[in-house]
C-alpha cells in the first residue's frame, strides 16, 4: 500500500510538472501586453501554430515514439520518423507564416530588397525548435524510465536482501540447536542433576528466537538478557579450570536496537572453541554501549582448536554472522578477528545510522 502510495506521488508530481510547464507556454499572451493594456491577439494567434506544433511533438515523442520504438532498441526508425514529424511540421508551420504574412501584409511599408532575409533561415529556425522540443521530450521521458527502473531494481535488491537475512536465520537457528544440544549432550554426561536446569535454559533461548528471530531489530537490552541466558546455560556445564568474565555495559533507556542473533554467535563460537575441560581456559567478553549509539563487542578467549571430526556446523555461524553484517550493516561496521599465543580475540564495531 506504501509504495502505490509513492507510485501516485510520483505520477501526479511529473503531471503537475507538465501542467506548469504548458501553462507558461500559453500565458504568452502577457507578453503581447502594449503599456496601453491592450492585448495584440492577432500576434498571439499568429505564434499560436507555433505552440501546438511543439505540444504535437512533444507528446507524439513523450507517449509513443520513445516507448514503441527508442526503448525497443529500433534507434533508426525512432530518428527517421522525428526527421520526419520535424520536418513535416516545419514546413505546415512555413505555409502557416506565408498566409498569415499575405493576410496581414505586415511589412507592405517596408522595401522588400533590403529587409527580405531567406525563408531557408525561417524553416531551419523552426527545425531547430521542434529538434529541441523532440529532444526535450525524449529525455524527460527517458529520466522518468530510469527513475522507474532503479526504483524497481532498489526493490527486488532490497527483496533478495530480505530473503537472504530469511535465508540466514533460518539456517542458524537449526546451527545453533545443533551446538546447544550439544553442550547438553555433554553435560548430561558429566552430571545429569543439571540436565533439567539445562532443558529450561534452552528453552528460555529457543523461545527468544521463535519470536524475535523474525524481527528485523531487536532492543539491545532484550538481546543482551538473551546473551546472558545462554552464559548461564554454559556455566552449567563448565568446570573449575573455567574463568568467565563479562562486563556488559549499555544505556537501557535509550531503548536502542540491533540486529538479533549477531552476537550470540560470537559468544557461541568463544564456548564453543575457549573453554577445555582439561586445561585452564577463560572466556572474556565486553559489550558496551557508548554515547553516540555506537555499540562496541570484544571477546577474548583461549584457543583450543576442534579437531575435524568435533566441527560440528563446520563454522557456519562466523560465516552467517559476517553475511548478516554485510546485509544490514554495510559500510558501518568493523570487525576484527586474530588468534595469539593461543588467544583468539574478536572485535566488532557497529555505528549508529
Amino acid at each position: 500500500m506504501e509504495k502505490q502510495k509513492d507510485t501516485w506521488l510520483q505520477r501526479r508530481g511529473i503531471i503537475f510538472i507538465h501542467v506548469l510547464i504548458w501553462c507558461i507556454v500559453f500565458a504568452v499572451p502577457a507578453v503581447f501586453i502594449q503599456r496601453d493594456g491592450v492585448i495584440h491577439w492577432r500576434m498571439f494567434f499568429g505564434f499560436l501554430p507555433i505552440f501546438i506544433s511543439f505540444l504535437l511533438v512533444f507528446y507524439l515523442n513523450y507517449f509513443y515514439l520513445v516507448d514503441k520504438l527508442l526503448f525497443r532498441r529500433k534507434r533508426t526508425y525512432f530518428f527517421l520518423v522525428n526527421i520526419l514529424v520535424i520536418v513535416g511540421f516545419a514546413l505546415l508551420l512555413h505555409f502557416w507564416h506565408q498566409i498569415e504574412f499575405m493576410i496581414g501584409n505586415a511589412a507592405a511599408a517596408v522595401p522588400k530588397e533590403k529587409h527580405e532575409i531567406p525563408v531557408i533561415f525561417f524553416i531551419f529556425r523552426d527545425i531547430s525548435s521542434l529538434t529541441f522540443v523532440a529532444v526535450l521530450s525524449t529525455v524527460m521521458k527517458s529520466t522518468e524510465q530510469i527513475s522507474r527502473m532503479q526504483s524497481r531494481q532498489m526493490e527486488l535488491e532490497s527483496a533478495m536482501v530480505e530473503a537472504e537475512l530469511k535465508s540466514l536465520k533460518n539456517q542458524m537457528n537449526p546451527h545453533f540447536l545443533l551446538n546447544t544440544l550439544n553442550n547438553i549432550y555433554a553435560l548430561s554426561i558429566i552430571n545429569s542433576d543439571k540436565t533439567s536446569a539445562s532443558i529450561m535454559e534452552l528453552s528460555e533461548l529457543l523461545r527468544y528466537m521463535l519470536y524475535e528471530n523474525d524481527k528485523k531489530y531487536v532492543l539491545l537490552r532484550d538481546e543482551v538478557n538473551f546473551i546472558r541466558n545462554y552464559i548461564d546455560l554454559m556455566h552449567l556445564r563448565m568446570t573449575d579450570n573455567v574463568t568467565v568474565s563479562t562486563s556488559i555495559n549499555i544505556q537501557e533507556e535509550k531503548m536502542s536496537k540491533i540486529a538479533p542473533l549477531i552476537l550470540i554467535s560470537l559468544v557461541e563460537n568463544a564456548f564453543k572453541h575457549g573453554v577445555s575441560n582439561d586445561e585452564p581456559s577463560f572466556v572474556e567478553i565486553e559489550l558496551t554501549e557508548k554515547e553516540d549509539g555506537t555499540i562496541y563487542f570484544l571477546c577474548r578467549n583461549s584457543f583450543f582448536p576442534k579437531s575435524e571430526d568435533d566441527r560440528s556446523g563446520s563454522g557456519i555461524g562466523l560465516r552467517q554472522v559476517r553475511k548478516r553484517l554485510e546485509l544490514i550493516y554495510s559500510h558501518r561496521y568493523s570487525w576484527y578477528q586474530e588468534v595469539e599465543k593461543h588467544v583468539y580475540t574478536t572485535e566488532l564495531i557497529i555505528n549508529p545510522s
